[in-house]
């Protein structure tokens, strides 16, 4: 099957839209298609504000209304316990409540934009997905994030080079408590070290310390910038480290 069957058989669908390569890349395909497609963005404290800025540029220049929905995921306790299938649990919620807003609009089918790359083994809320039966056109289609990213930049498509953002969620050790406080704090110090240049890196919560995971050939810009890259993280986190097993 191609995007083009898909789309001719099922040319009406609501759409979990992150702005992320994938789901901005099924947006657009489905857009190219002429689908009746509604994007349906839905805002947690697990999603960092650029997400959305980044969700809202893409519908602009698609010229498809985007639709954000707030939501308390942190009123969940279950998910504020952040056990070890909290995925799981989070996917079910958030995707019971977009399905919801998508049938009250009168779509009766829902996408994500889950691709062939993606080990259904290793995700936990891939189960909550195939539970609550939504569709995931790129991964039916064979269409790998390699292929995904061609065909962006191909389009013209400015998250083509995007890099892959897990939720803020997972800068937290498991069982370890979240909070709106917390999930900022990491927030700030992210967009704090991407305004000093780098990327592709994380953030992550260590015993309230800020552990480091950069990708190796940026650890001597962070040992140039020693000084100010604590200065930034010093009003989010008291200690800051460097991750020398991690290769992100």
């Amino acid at each position: 099957m191609t995007l083009s069957d898909f789309f001719r058989e099922y040319p009406r669908a609501a759409l979990a839209f992150s702005g992320g390569v994938d789901s901005a890349y099924l947006l657009y395909e489905a857009v190219q298609h002429q689908a009746d497609i509604r994007p349906y963005f839905i805002k947690t404290d697990f999603q960092p504000a650029f997400e959305l800025a980044d969700a809202r540029r893409l519908a602009k220049e698609l010229g498809v209304e985007l639709t954000v929905i707030e939501y308390d995921i942190l009123d969940n306790p279950l998910i504020r316990a952040n056990p070890a299938d909290r995925c799981y649990y989070c996917k079910r919620t958030l995707f019971s409540r977009l399905r919801q807003a998508a049938i009250d609009d009168g779509y009766d089918m829902l996408l994500d934009g889950t691709n062939a790359s993606d080990d259904a083994d290793d995700r936990p809320g891939m189960k909550a997905l195939k539970e609550l039966e939504i569709r995931s056109p790129l991964r039916e289609c064979g269409l790998t994030k390699a292929d995904i990213r061609q065909r962006s930049k191909q389009a013209g498509l400015f998250t083509w080079d995007k890099p892959a953002y897990a939720c803020l969620s997972t800068r937290i050790p498991t069982d370890q408590p979240l909070s709106a406080p917390l999930l900022r704090n990491v927030e700030r110090a992210e967009d704090a070290l991407r305004e000093m240049g780098f990327s592709d890196f994380r953030v992550r919560v260590f015993h309230g310390a800020a552990r480091l995971q950069l990708p190796e050939r940026q650890w001597p810009q962070a040992m140039k910038q020693r000084d100010a890259l604590l200065q930034a993280l010093k009003p989010y986190f008291s200690v800051t480290m460097l991750d020398l097993e991690v290769r992100v």
